[in-house]
């Protein structure tokens, strides 16, 4: 669950201006996914089959995002 925290925390400090909505949904065997407007970014179980290294979806994110979007001033 930390993992899954830290990854929140991540892409909320630096795009809490484009993320309208953001839900934790527990699920059972370790799961861990990532959904941006409905695409699957990240999953534990079916893609990458491994936790997620620090920052490292915050990376993916900013792959959807794109450029043209701005990290939220600290």
């Amino acid at each position: 669950m930390q993992r899954a925290v830290s990854a929140a925390e991540d892409i909320l400090s630096h795009y809490q201006h484009v993320v309208k909505e953001l839900t934790f949904i527990t699920g059972s065997k370790g799961a861990f996914e990532v959904t941006v407007n409905g695409d699957l970014i990240y999953s534990k179980l079916t893609m990458q089959k491994r936790h997620a290294n620090p920052g490292e979806v915050l990376q993916l994110f900013q792959e959807i995002v794109g450029p043209d979007v701005p990290i939220y001033p600290q």
